[in-house]
């Protein structure tokens, strides 16, 4: 129970405030000790009263209320409850520690007579700050501008396009004009709007030095393992009808990934097995996923890595695009399908021999198809738990679907009501139409599900990758989409983009993947996402007071969860006095 908590409940019902001026019974504050078995000795304090004991007539102490150990109280809570129980009694309480406290502050320099002007967000700006300097982001973009001769501070200006992507993403108006104001970036002030555009120039100028020298710094502070790395593309949008015209721009017509058809670009993004970006690129909109391969392959040439895979789903995966992969000297690691290609179901699933236990959740075989050229190398993967998943699932669909079946006696597949249930996407899987025109349950379709309970197969060219590393590139895959879901529409939220020149257009995506390494290398160290860090850290904040002569900023005291990212992330805590000026 807190003091606050005391002063309202115990010690207002055992003292009876109203008659408290004509109280009889001595009240008190008693002191209890414990000694450990290490010899240290700990202080208790209790509220406490004298009563009589009937049998003895000795006074015995009578506990009121637990305060707690002595060291570990806080002191102003309890001058708070003294002044409070002196109040109803008509007395004063006067702290001698607080004229103390205040003299020490005039010999500080701290102004008197404050007013607060309101409070900003401290939290997350600081940890991307600190992150933008330990990731060696804000040192890179330092050297580009002296490289440049440049005499205003652009490096503080893509921080601030970039820590805006983690808080609350903005148009760099938006950034400028609005969002600046509402946080503790002090080294942020002054910047003006065209400065913003200006610096994303600098950056355009500066990317590959300023990538690779950021990639190095990561690794080597991570030690991390580069000898693979996976890299998959995604498309971004724009908010406009007509595309750029022939030669001109990046914003071309194409079918984008959420499948529909508009003027975009498509981005790409190499990352590593963690799911920390390496590198990104933006392509005209109508370019195909093969064509990007060499490019990507030129770019990553000389950075030290063992080698790079082309990672995807299965809705790529076709014998053209392989083929184009093969044509290019490009090394792939596909999701394939098993339910439509027939090599896959009648050679791959029904592969006979021992699955190699990599992970509790996660078991593999290879399976290779034909010989020499015509030779096919498959993953066979299989996860326990997602099989009983699924089983569970298709036995109450079944169960559901057989009551449905039931309801009508009518089996004619022309029926409205069978003409519905054999379009859902949730029950048309199980269905089959006979001879006869009838709707009933297709066996065969439910036997070929149980096959494939728990089971993905992986597609590829490379003989060189081991099965722990095919079988864990499934999920390099899925660290990539995840990736791309936070860069597009979670947390950094890349569109809608606003840009229409080419160079302008990449700085943004890439001020996003600035924005998703500091994201990922926080949620590494924290065990936990994005969105929960921003949670806990929204409660660190920072005060500003201000007198005639004075303006200073004091953060707030933080949270047990804020305390514990920047632990976590090994942050020190920002000193509680963040800055101190005139006016």
């Amino acid at each position: 129970m807190s003091l606050k908590t005391c002063r309202e409940t115990n010690v207002r019902n055992a003292l009876d405030m109203k008659d408290l001026r004509c109280f009889s019974v001595e009240v008190y504050i008693k002191t209890t000790k414990r000694r450990n078995k290490d010899g240290s000795v700990v202080e208790y304090y209790h509220l406490a009263h004298n009563e009589r004991d009937p049998e003895t007539k000795a006074p015995v102490p009578h506990i009121i209320h637990n305060f707690g150990r002595a060291d570990r109280l806080d002191r102003d809570e309890l001058v708070r409850l003294c002044r409070s129980l002196a109040r109803v009694c008509g007395l004063e309480v006067n702290d001698p520690l607080e004229e103390g406290r205040e003299s020490r502050q005039e010999e500080k320099g701290l102004p008197e007579g404050l007013t607060l002007i309101g409070t900003v967000e401290l939290g997350t700006p600081f940890l991307v700050e600190s992150l933008w300097e330990r990731l060696g982001i804000g040192p890179a973009l330092r050297a580009a501008g002296e490289a440049d001769g440049c005499r205003v501070p652009y490096e503080r200006a893509l921080l601030a396009m970039t820590a805006n992507r983690l808080c609350e993403p903005q148009s760099k108006l938006g950034v400028w004009d609005r969002w600046l104001s509402k946080v503790f970036l002090p080294t942020c002030e002054g910047l003006e709007l065209p400065q913003m555009y200006e610096a994303m120039d600098l950056l355009h100028r500066h990317a590959e030095e300023v990538e690779k020298s950021v990639f190095h710094k990561v690794a080597d502070l991570f030690n991390l393992e580069v000898d693979i790395v996976f890299y998959d593309t995604t498309t971004a949008s724009f908010s406009i009808d007509d595309a750029d015209e022939d030669g001109e721009g990046v914003r071309k017509l194409g079918h984008s990934k959420e499948g529909t058809w508009t003027a975009q670009v498509v981005v790409a993004l190499a990352v590593t097995r963690e799911g920390l970006p390496v590198r990104s690129w933006v392509f005209p909109g109508n370019t195909s996923d093969v064509t990007t391969i060499e490019k990507i392959k030129k770019d990553l040439r000389g950075w030290k890595l063992g080698r790079a895979l082309f990672v995807a789903d299965a809705g790529m995966n076709s014998e053209d695009t392989r083929k184009e992969l093969a044509k290019a000297c490009g090394k792939y690691l596909m999701a394939a399908r098993m339910g439509s290609v027939k090599e896959i179901k009648e050679e791959v699933l029904s592969k006979r021999g021992r699955y190699k236990v990599i992970s509790d959740n996660l078991h593999a075989k290879e399976v290779v198809v034909g010989d020499g050229v015509r030779r096919r190398r498959y993953i066979l993967c299989y996860n326990p738990r997602q099989a009983e998943r699924e089983r569970l699932h298709r036995e109450q669909v079944l169960t559901e679907l057989k009551e449905k079946l039931a309801e009508h006696p009518d089996k004619r597949a022309t029926a409205q009501w069978a003409i519905e249930l054999k379009a859902s996407g949730r029950y048309g899987r199980y269905l089959t139409i006979t001879k006869g025109g009838k709707l009933r349950m297709n066996s065969t379709a439910v036997k070929e599900a149980e096959r494939r309970d728990g089971k993905w197969v992986i597609q590829t060219n490379d003989d060189t990758i081991t099965l722990e590393d095919a079988a864990e590139g499934y999920k390099a895959l899925l660290v990539i989409e995840r990736c791309f879901r936070s860069l597009k529409r979670t947390q950094i939220k890349m569109m809608p983009m606003y840009h229409w020149l080419p160079r302008r257009i990449e700085i943004h995506v890439k001020i996003c993947v600035l924005a998703l390494l500091i994201e990922r290398v926080a949620e590494r160290a924290c065990q936990k996402s994005w969105a929960r860090i921003r949670d806990d850290l929204v409660t660190l904040q920072a005060t500003k007071f201000s007198n005639k002569n004075f303006v200073f900023f004091e953060r707030n005291q933080p949270s047990k969860e804020a305390a514990k990212v920047l632990q976590s992330l090994d942050i020190p805590m920002p000193k509680r006095v963040l800055a101190i000026a005139p006016q």
